[in-house]
């Protein structure tokens, strides 16, 4: 497994004690000692959300994980930017019998793209580029040599806007290429694994099934060009500007972009599990070798910015707060694009985020092979995060009964703990 310095398995170990600190919003990291102690997912265990109307809340999510064969399950609720709850069940490694606390990291699937938005409309905020910035060919952001040659012309008026509102062009009507690397190579005539640059042949070499911005057809394959778009226009990999200028300044230090195998994954990673008659495919790489979807079958390091990221529930809540619109924490995005990003008026959809409702609640889900997931910003000042180690049989539509036990859970609840939980800090 690779080793993460600034984590351990031992976050179970924490002491059970209370010690809470003001802290400014955007912490420094000024060695990696300090990072160590303020690193979220160090500094919280299970026992911290112990509270009078806990045990329903646990017997609920417990009977959750028992109805839908998921294995484990960990979930952040925030009560006015505050992290009044965190608390992991099930099993991070269910043949270890490792339970799943706070400070396991999981994969987020596409709730990556809202990351990978954040990171876009901060470069926006800088002048680096704008959202109408042409993408693709001469004079555009990408200006590979691939797209001096293209089959349709309408490629080259793709804005950021459009890949950001799933508006670029592309339709998933022969499937999804993001998940369909192997045939994109040798469509190609690249030997696999497929890389950027492949899927640059892949859309330089094709019609476009619509014009950008006339329709909108749900694309990994447009986010996967937004983090080529972020490291050309930051100078820095995809990553590393997300890392650096994003998360890092405001604590939030143990996401990452994910491995596609599991000798790669994070020490404090959770073990991901398919349904038992999940067929095995072809690895991403070309070899012959049958592997799963989860471990082998999709090449998450290349899906990174439409659905790579790993990270736990409450730094993932750690986020939410900082880009959710409400007045007691600073967003790190300014109020006129913060209402862009969630403002359909000139897309046809939100710009990360999934849905908007009227009722003023945003969400984004994620799925794939051994992921479920799902991030709501309430308008009451109740938001949540809550992150599976399992696939459902339902897939994409798993996300209706994560909302439904949330609700009927939230709804139960009158009365919170009076703490944060983003500012709990162990004694020494």
């Amino acid at each position: 497994m690779r080793v993460v310095k600034i984590l351990s398995l031992s976050i179970a170990l924490l002491i059970i004690s209370c010690k809470f600190v003001n802290r400014n919003s955007t912490i420094v990291i000024e060695n990696p000692t300090e990072l160590e102690t303020k690193c979220l997912n160090r500094r919280i265990c299970n026992e911290l959300s112990e509270f009078k109307q806990s045990d329903y809340m646990d017997r609920q999510f417990e009977n959750f994980l028992g109805k839908w064969a998921m294995t484990g399950m960990s979930v952040a609720i925030i009560k006015d930017e505050r992290l009044v709850y965190a608390h992991g069940f099930g099993y991070a490694d269910r043949e270890k019998g490792i339970k799943v606390t706070p400070g396991n990291i999981f994969r987020l699937a596409s709730i990556s793209k809202l990351v990978t938005a954040v990171a876009i409309l901060k470069l926006v905020e800088n002048g680096k580029l704008r959202l109408d910035s042409r993408v693709f060919g001469e004079g555009a952001i990408l200006n590979d040599s691939i797209f001096s040659n293209i089959k349709d012309n309408r490629l080259k008026n793709i804005t950021v806007r459009h890949l950001l509102a799933h508006s670029g062009g592309w339709s998933q009507r022969y499937g999804d290429p993001a998940f369909n690397s192997l045939s994109i190579a040798e469509k190609v005539g690249d030997v696999p694994p497929a890389t950027i640059r492949t899927f640059y042949k892949f859309i330089a070499e094709r019609n476009l099934h619509f014009a950008p911005g006339s329709s909108a057809s749900y694309s990994n394959m447009g986010y996967m060009f937004l983090g080529e778009v972020i490291s050309k226009v930051s100078g820095k990999p995809y990553e590393e500007y997300i890392r650096n200028e994003i998360l890092l300044p405001n604590g939030i230090y143990d996401m990452h972009i994910g491995s596609s195998l599991e000798e790669g994954k994070f020490e404090n990673e959770v073990k991901y599990y398919e349904q038992e008659d999940s067929p095995r495919i072809p690895g991403f790489d070309g070899s012959d070798q049958l592997v799963s979807k989860t471990y082998g079958g999709n090449p998450i390091e290349l899906l990174g910015p439409a659905g790579g990221w790993v990270a736990s529930s409450v730094e993932l809540a750690r986020l939410l707060v900082l880009i959710d619109g409400h007045s007691n924490v600073k967003d790190i995005i300014p109020s006129g694009l913060l209402r862009e990003m969630v403002c359909d008026e000139r897309t046809r959809g939100p710009l990360g985020w999934l849905k908007i409702s009227k009722d003023g609640d945003w969400w984004r889900t994620g799925s794939m092979a051994g992921t479920s997931a799902m991030m709501k910003r309430c308008k009451n000042g109740i938001s949540w995060v809550v992150l599976f180690n399992s696939s459902s049989w339902k897939g994409t539509s798993f996300a209706n009964e994560i909302n439904s036990i949330m609700t009927k859970v939230l709804g139960h609840i009158k009365t919170w703990p009076d703490q944060d939980l983003f500012n709990y800090y162990p004694p020494k």
